[in-house]
C-alpha cells in the first residue's frame, strides 16, 4: 500500500514538458504555432479540435478539413525549462516570448502563418 501511495505522490509532483509546438503543411509554406505549458496535452487538444472541425484558427481549420491530417506535420519547437524556484507556476510570458522568437526566424525563412 506504500508503494501505491508513494507512486501517486510522485505522479501529482511531476511537471509537464512545456514549451511551442508547430503544425506545417506538406503543400503550403504556412504554420500555426501554438505556445504552451503542457505540450503532449495541447498536440492532442488541437488534434481532436481540428479532427471535429472547432479548431479557432478558421484558415488553419479550413486547410486540415479540405487536405486531411496526413498533409501536415507536427513538431516541438522548443521545450521551456521549469525554473528553480518551485513557487513558480505561471510561464505564460515566457512563452509568449518564446513564440515571438521562432515566428520572427520562421518569417526570415520565408514562412507564413495561419490567420485566425
Amino acid at each position: 500500500m506504500d508503494r501505491k501511495k508513494e507512486l501517486k505522490e510522485q505522479y501529482k509532483m511531476m511537471k509537464p514538458d512545456m514549451g511551442l509546438f508547430v503544425i506545417k503543411s506538406k503543400f503550403e509554406n504556412k504554420c500555426y504555432i501554438e505556445g504552451t505549458q503542457n505540450i503532449k496535452g495541447a498536440i492532442n487538444g488541437t488534434v481532436f479540435k481540428l479532427n471535429f472541425g472547432n479548431h479557432p484558427n478558421k484558415e488553419l481549420q479550413r486547410a486540415w478539413t479540405e487536405r486531411g491530417e496526413n498533409s501536415f506535420t507536427i513538431e516541438i519547437l522548443e521545450k521551456l525549462e521549469y525554473d528553480e524556484d518551485e513557487t513558480k507556476t505561471a510561464y505564460s510570458e515566457e512563452l509568449e516570448i518564446l513564440e515571438l522568437e521562432w515566428k520572427d526566424n520562421l518569417r526570415k525563412e520565408g514562412m507564413d502563418f495561419y490567420r485566425k
